[in-house]
């Protein structure tokens, strides 16, 4: 089965996608695909090609993103938040067939992709061209199975640029399946997409909703009031944020309408204060409380039972249907409860490895001891996370093993942040790092040398970099310390910029 086989899933006549005025039923939402799917292989899109949407959410974007798998092709949603160095890098790396955009975005779109790729702007005649054909099963497609990859997440990696997670149809759906199951969706739910569709977390608010023919409702927010107001509007019964949109949701408020049909809400992409939890089950009282843990390279590894909120606050919780998360020493033996270890993942929703790159797949992506000693046929994930596990089996998360900064949900790599500021043509030496932060959950802090204008330089990054992985503190120093094998010593740095005042915050 491929992905867009979802789209069966629900009653014909039933609402599918919300975005502001508009709503497609489902079988409205199936035609749209069939019809897109099929204008793309009329573009020379064939089995395995690449398809990128750069778009915020909106009809289309659902549209051209389930299009692309009902074509045969490998869809590519990417942030709507990068800027045309990101797009550059993406093109380089997977060379789309065709990249769906905005009228808003086309020009940055223009900078960063070839000249010869063929650029798709929603409500422009190219658009209304593909959406015009005849909705017909495409010639190539049936053939693709459900181990074939469906999707490449781009997610930033701890030594440069966005590296493309590939998931397999199989992924896909199994996940589906998979959080649907312990979130309870019927055709009932009402869900409120929030979060970006570039993000696993955010294109599973679609999958989980449509495996089990639920209403999805698509925001772009600016202000948090706006997902009260949709609250309010639709009924939503299903909600899911990271925490730093939490923490600006509890400050708000919330009318007897918005709250009386949410039956569960959820968190992911970073640790939720207990203070915030304690806020919203006031807040919602009649909803079930998940806190979940994934990663891109699993989609969704545990999730922690709303019976055991009070309990095990702290808790990521224990594997979600259908996968086995293990806790292991770097030999592979299994830790005892209590040991700080790797969280390994096994089963159906292991994703399939990088995108063009064999060496990090390797080391991400490798067998796990069996029993006795054996080494098991499949590959698991090794999620590079510090965990230990207690008495009961449930998991507690500790850190990450590498120097990526996790930020209002983002994970930021220092390395593209540093490369960003050598860009600029300001600094000479730049090192970026993250410091613990109540809100953000890291805030990035960049330090450079020689000396200069600390201003100039968060004006240039502001041009090059989204909102989420500007540095919030700036440091010019004469020169950055140095560890012995000549690289920058970030823990130096950090127990430096400890000692003195704060730059640009």
């Amino acid at each position: 089965m491929r992905l867009d086989g979802l789209l069966a899933r629900g009653a014909a006549g039933d609402p599918a996608l919300t975005h502001k005025d508009r709503t497609l039923t489902y079988a409205e939402l199936a035609d749209a695909v069939a019809r897109v799917a099929h204008g793309l292989h009329r573009l020379g899109v064939r089995r395995g090609d690449r398809v990128a949407v750069y778009a915020e959410k909106r009809l289309e974007t659902v549209v051209a993103l389930f299009a692309a798998a009902a074509a045969g092709a490998v869809l590519v949603p990417l942030n709507p938040l990068f800027k045309a160095r990101h797009i550059a890098h993406v093109a380089t790396d997977c060379t789309p067939k065709v990249v769906f955009t905005t009228a808003e975005r086309r020009t940055t779109v223009r900078e960063a992709v070839p000249a010869s790729t063929p650029v798709v702007v929603f409500g422009e005649p190219a658009w209304d061209a593909l959406t015009a054909v005849e909705p017909v099963a495409v010639p190539g497609a049936g053939a693709v199975i459900d181990q074939d990859p469906a999707a490449i997440m781009y997610t930033s990696g701890s030594t440069g640029g966005p590296k493309g997670v590939m998931l397999s149809h199989r992924n896909l759906l199994a996940g589906a399946a998979s959080v649907a199951q312990y979130l309870g969706h019927t055709r009932d739910d009402v869900v409120l997409a929030a979060l970006p569709l570039s993000f696993d977390a955010g294109f599973s608010q679609l999958t989980t909703a449509f495996a089990a023919g639920a209403h999805v409702v698509l925001v772009n927010y600016l202000l948090p009031r706006e997902i009260v107001r949709l609250c309010a509007r639709h009924g939503v019964t299903a909600l899911t944020c990271v925490p730093p949109l939490w923490l600006q949701l509890v400050t708000q408020e919330w009318p007897a309408e918005a709250t009386a049909r949410l039956r569960y809400f959820a968190n992911t992409g970073g640790r939720m204060p207990r203070a915030t939890l304690t806020r919203l089950r006031e807040l919602f009282p009649a909803a079930r409380p998940f806190l979940m843990y994934g990663l891109t390279e699993a989609f969704r590894s545990t999730y922690l039972d709303p019976a055991e909120a009070d309990r095990r606050p702290g808790s990521i919780g224990k594997a979600i249907p259908n996968a086995e998360v293990l806790v292991l020493r770097p030999d592979g033996s299994a830790c005892l409860p209590g040991e700080h270890g790797e969280l390994v993942h096994r089963g159906a929703l292991v994703a399939l490895g990088y995108w063009n790159d064999p060496g990090r797949t390797a080391e991400r992506f490798r067998p796990v001891p069996g029993p006795e000693g054996l080494v098991r046929p499949e590959i698991a994930v090794w999620s590079g996370d510090t965990v230990y596990r207690d008495e009961d089996g449930f998991l507690y998360f500790v850190g990450r093993t590498d120097e990526m900064i996790k930020t209002s949900g983002y994970r930021v790599s220092p390395a593209e942040v540093e490369e960003a500021a050598y860009a600029t043509g300001l600094v000479g030496e730049a090192a970026a790092f993250g410091v613990p932060d109540p809100v953000l959950g890291h805030r990035i802090v960049l330090a450079v040398a020689p000396e200069g204008e600390a201003e100039a330089i968060s004006r240039a990054l502001a041009k090059e970099l989204p909102a989420y992985m500007l540095p919030r503190r700036i440091e010019v120093l004469p020169k950055l310390p140095r560890s012995v094998n000549g690289k920058f010593d970030r823990v130096a740095l950090r127990k430096a910029l400890s000692a003195v005042p704060a730059g640009t915050e």
